[in-house]
């Protein structure tokens, strides 16, 4: 950002900005209107019971991940993740889709609108994840991703903490009233008016200082090649969303342990946890940059999974058993810190057009796929009678793992700093 401001540049200026603004209401919708919106809508409006709202939610992440990693090979084989226009006009789709949707939810009736709403999103869902992140190569110099995926973070869940004024599907549906058909009007004015200062944005992916990414890896030809890192890295994250949303879930449906934080009636505590995941994500954004990927993984997800723990160890320890406002903003920084990663590093382990299908199978298998599997385990656990105490339990043993997995992994590496072209 700093050389397109010094060289005034104001066109690459204007598509990064809207790309952050793009991005940060997409992930504000996933993480408010469709994990949080859809169990209220199942539970509470619908009035289902718990094994019903499991497979909606089994119904809502296979078919994402099966939609997305479809459509990430067909945009890599028509040669759409290098053609900007393209992508901007199914993203107009995507989200003229989603915008009819959000404006639906409220008003379901029956069982069986809501599971043929159910698929109708995790399509939208599935075509928007290759599309919107696709187009990173795009407008996103490789120098500036780790502060461009900090800045989405931040944003997205200091609207989250701040915004909402009930996790129900009509207070969801009322905010994207407004944003929605905004993003569908600016979108629309991109894809098919098509404004001459979009021609230079679509060429942007051929310069080396945006579609190469920092760990991609050249074979003696110059080719990009296929690396086991990117296998890890998915590995690793399906792990950590799974671990997240597992935990998570419960603890949002346990009063005393949000009373005092996310759903609290005094908006300091909102306010707290809304400026502590700005700030940890701007962390973790300068980490991006300057950790080597091996090291960057290992402190971001091995944090997280020491602070899940730590919700064990506050239920554990003598008291009225509410939990203090710092085990959540411990559990903040940790979360800023590995969604900034997310956002930022399949870009990083691609070429544009490889992209597509990375996103699709990092975003979507790994991400989408274990949030929502797990949160449908959540759901069942619950209704079988599972206590908080037992589901913590299988949390914390879940995060130790994960945790002494780190460690492994970083004992095998030798402790070396990889050498990553960046």
């Amino acid at each position: 950002m700093r050389t397109m401001l010094r060289e005034r540049n104001w066109t690459a200026a204007a598509g990064l900005i809207a790309f952050i603004a793009m991005m940060s209401v997409g992930y504000y919708y996933n993480v408010t209107f469709v994990q949080l919106g859809l169990k209220d809508l199942g539970e509470r409006v619908l009035g289902l019971g718990a094994q019903r709202v499991v497979l909606a939610m089994t119904v809502l992440a296979v078919v994402t991940a099966i939609i997305a990693v479809a459509f990430g090979l067909r945009m890599a084989r028509a040669g759409w993740g290098t053609r900007l226009l393209v992508k901007l006009r199914i993203a107009f789709a995507v989200v003229a889709v989603q915008t009819v949707l959000s404006w639906l939810a409220p008003h379901l009736a029956s069982e069986a609108a809501f599971l043929a709403w159910i698929v109708a999103t995790a399509v939208a869902l599935g075509v928007g994840v290759p599309v919107t992140f696709g187009m990173t190569v795009d407008l996103v110099p490789v120098r500036d991703r780790g502060w461009v995926a900090a800045t989405i973070t931040g944003l997205a869940y200091l609207a989250a903490n701040l915004l909402p004024e009930a996790w129900t599907i009509d207070a969801f549906a009322r905010q994207m009233a407004w944003a929605m058909p905004a993003g569908t009007l600016g979108l629309g004015f991109l894809a098919f008016v098509r404004p001459g200062w979009l021609a230079p944005l679509a060429e942007q992916h051929g310069d080396p200082a945006f579609g190469r990414g920092r760990f991609v890896r050249y074979d003696a030809q110059g080719r990009p090649r296929r690396d086991r890192l990117f296998v890890l890295l998915v590995v690793l994250m399906f792990a950590i969303f799974f671990i997240d949303s597992l935990g998570f879930l419960r603890v949002v449906d346990t009063p005393a342990l949000v009373a005092g934080a996310w759903r609290s009636v005094d908006a300091a505590p909102r306010v707290a946890l809304g400026v502590t995941h700005l700030v940890a994500a701007w962390i973790g954004g300068v980490l991006y940059g300057a950790f080597p990927a091996r090291h960057l993984f290992f402190w971001t997800f091995g944090i997280f999974a020491l602070v899940h723990f730590s919700y064990g160890l506050a239920d554990r320890l003598p008291g009225d058993g509410s939990a203090a406002l710092g085990v959540p903003l411990l559990y903040a920084v940790a979360v800023s810190l590995y969604t900034v990663v997310n956002f930022a590093v399949w870009a990083d382990l691609s070429t544009p057009r490889t992209m597509p299908v990375n996103a699709a199978i990092g975003v979507a298998l790994s991400g989408w796929t274990a949030t929502f599997a797990s949160t449908a385990i959540a759901i069942r656990l619950q209704a079988v009678g599972v206590s908080w105490a037992e589901h913590l339990r299988l949390v914390d043993a879940l995060a130790l793992a994960f945790f002494a997995a780190m460690l492994v992994l970083l004992v095998a590496d030798g402790g070396r700093r990889p050498g990553v072209r960046r």
